[in-house]
């Protein structure tokens, strides 16, 4: 009997466990943990379908309409391109990405990798493949057991916190050199493709660019750096944190992303034309990242401390205005040659799913694409000064998620449905959270 990719992988690496793992709706890493004799006999599992409606405080939606009565068990199949090893296992192991199926064979709608999927099988369709890169920022932190105390920047080699915002700077990332080399380690045997490493903006705030590519290898490979930052720097006595908004006097952390499409059977890019110059599809795709953004917010921004990013002057887009080389607007054209020409999506946060980020944002450009639409003129001087142009609450952002009805039947409605559900289960238990703030300004003043 043949052996197969994955069967052969655990033998060449002589792994003894298997992490057979699934993003959910928040991005995080559920499954199972097995032996891999036994996962190599089926090279998947069965979970829950419920483990999609969990929320991020660990809880489940009241609402009975996306929830199966039954609770039934999915079947979950491993994706053989993902298989790679765990380097900071004590034993030798290997995670395993999956797909998943119902017993009949259908997929699974909430899963946030077959969104994905789903929206590149429209582009294959009209014979396009999207091409994307993902920028991370995320901030290192001192250790927090106290959630009521705020986050602070840790100690690096010279013993002392930064204080001070040091963009770019060589010697700011030095302080964590030992840090980054286990990183970068860890990255290299995990087929992570990080192109640079640069000090952002914030205290101890850093930036990887992910070499562009295919859109779903992008989604894994951020899905698995944002756990590698995180498990190379608890070796290292600090955290690494993809919130959004971490520090109230720090600006907040971004995950911006690359696009463009090119022509299946050419390989030309179609944002160019012939004679080098920006095509229509081009700006077609622009105006639609323009008109489909706002409603598509959620998946961009789908945490409550999202919106904390999202102000004025505070190196985050407020509104959907386009430019060329325009870091203030939220859709930026980088300078560059026709076969790299892109447009840089700067609306998501760090904290967003991978997967939901970029099916989204590659949604909104394709519903330009096949509508023809037309974008505004570009923006030259700063989007800052214009007025705000996206929802400002999760509330508001879900509202209109689900009230776009291009979106909706693009996405399926099963999708939507249950990815509303669960963002509004966690909004709802936020809102039962007093906060300082208010008891500092109310209490007695009110």
């Amino acid at each position: 009997m043949e052996i197969s990719k994955i069967q052969q992988f655990l033998r060449d690496h002589a792994i003894s466990e298997v992490e057979a793992i699934i993003p959910d709706m928040a991005g995080v890493a559920r499954g199972k943990i097995m032996p891999a004799e036994k996962y190599a006999e089926d090279e998947g599992m069965r979970l829950p379908e419920g483990i999609f409606l969990q929320t991020i405080t660990g809880e489940w939606p009241s609402d009975d309409s996306v929830i199966n009565p039954s609770e039934i068990d999915i079947d979950l199949v491993g994706d053989p391109s993902t298989i790679r090893v765990v380097p900071w296992a004590a034993e030798p192991t290997a995670l395993v990405i999956h797909d998943c199926f119902y017993d009949d064979g259908r997929v699974v709608p909430m899963s946030p990798r077959y969104l994905l999927r789903r929206v590149l099988e429209l582009y294959a369709g009209r014979g396009w493949r999207p091409v994307v890169a993902p920028e991370l920022e995320f901030f290192l932190v001192d250790p927090n057991t106290d959630s009521d105390y705020p986050l602070k920047p840790p100690i690096g080699r010279s013993g002392r916190p930064e204080t001070g915002r040091q963009s770019y700077s060589i010697a700011a990332v030095n302080e964590f050199d030992p840090l980054f080399d286990d990183m970068y380690a860890y990255c290299e045997a995990q087929n992570i493709d990080v192109d640079t490493l640069i000090h952002e903006d914030g205290a101890a705030q850093m930036e990887i660019n992910l070499i562009h590519g295919d859109p779903l290898e992008l989604a894994d490979q951020a899905f698995l750096f944002k756990r590698t930052a995180r498990e190379a720097a608890l070796r290292h006595k600090m955290y690494a944190t993809f919130m959004a908004k971490p520090m109230a006097d720090q600006p907040g952390s971004a995950m911006h992303i690359h696009q463009s499409v090119v022509d299946i059977k050419t390989g030309e890019n179609v944002f160019s034309t012939e004679e080098g110059g920006p095509s229509s599809l081009f700006f077609a795709h622009i105006a639609g990242l323009q008109k489909y953004l706002p409603a598509a917010m959620s998946l961009f921004a789908p945490n409550v401390n999202s919106y904390r990013r999202i102000t004025r002057y505070n190196m985050a887009p407020i509104n959907v205005q386009w430019g060329y080389d325009n870091r203030t607007a939220g859709l930026r054209v980088p300078t560059s040659g026709p076969d790299a020409r892109r447009v840089e999506n700067r609306l998501g946060g760090a904290d967003a799913n991978p997967y939901l980020a970029i099916a989204a944002s590659l949604a909104c450009g394709y519903l330009g694409m096949i509508e023809n639409l037309k974008p505004s003129d570009p923006i030259a001087g700063s989007a800052y000064e214009l007025p705000f142009a996206l929802p400002m609450t999760l509330a508001d952002s879900l509202r209109m998620l689900s009230g776009s009805k291009p979106l909706v039947e693009l996405f399926g409605s099963r999708f939507v449905a249950a990815y509303s559900a669960v963002k509004e289960s966690e909004y709802e238990t936020f809102l039962r959270v007093i906060s300082s703030w208010e008891r500092e300004h109310l209490l007695l003043n009110v």
